[in-house]
């Protein structure tokens, strides 16, 4: 049997030192990942850039309260048709919160006046990525950003 968590896991890791690979050369003003013991900060590690990187808590994942650890499935059962970008998390972040974050993020960003790494979590990102592009937050929900992306 195969532990499919270990293998994306493994994956994943493999992404980050391809990215590290593909941005070799490159002149960044900065590189910022959230400030948890989490994947993030370890990508940011592997694809090489750890030893200059500086923690933003802007970056740290949504704070999904009560939901914590519960498959979208699981979360579906108590309330049918919940969706994250929409309803957020009882005890944890609205979207609205984690659009805030992404907006002060994205203040930062661009005053480094250059390339910018970023290491977070998926929907955290998700929700950057239509902020970034001027969206409101809940388009963020059509955004798929695979790891190292």
């Amino acid at each position: 049997m195969t532990d499919i968590s270990a293998d994306r896991s493994a994956a994943s890791a493999n992404d980050a030192r391809r990215l590290g690979d593909r941005l070799k050369g490159l002149t960044k003003r900065a590189s910022v990942h959230q400030p948890l013991p989490a994947r993030p900060p370890a990508r940011c590690e592997l694809a090489g850039f750890g030893a200059t990187a500086t923690v933003d808590p802007d970056l740290v994942e949504w704070n999904y309260g009560q939901y914590e650890g519960k498959t979208t499935a699981e979360i579906r059962r108590e309330g049918p048709g919940w969706q994250l970008f929409r309803d957020g998390c009882p005890g944890g972040e609205s979207l609205a919160e984690v659009a805030a974050r992404a907006d002060r993020m994205i203040a930062k960003v661009r005053s480094f006046g250059g390339d910018v790494s970023s290491f977070s979590s998926g929907h955290f990102l998700r929700a950057f990525g239509a902020r970034w592009c001027g969206l409101d937050p809940a388009v963020g929900r059509h955004l798929y950003l695979g790891t190292a992306a």
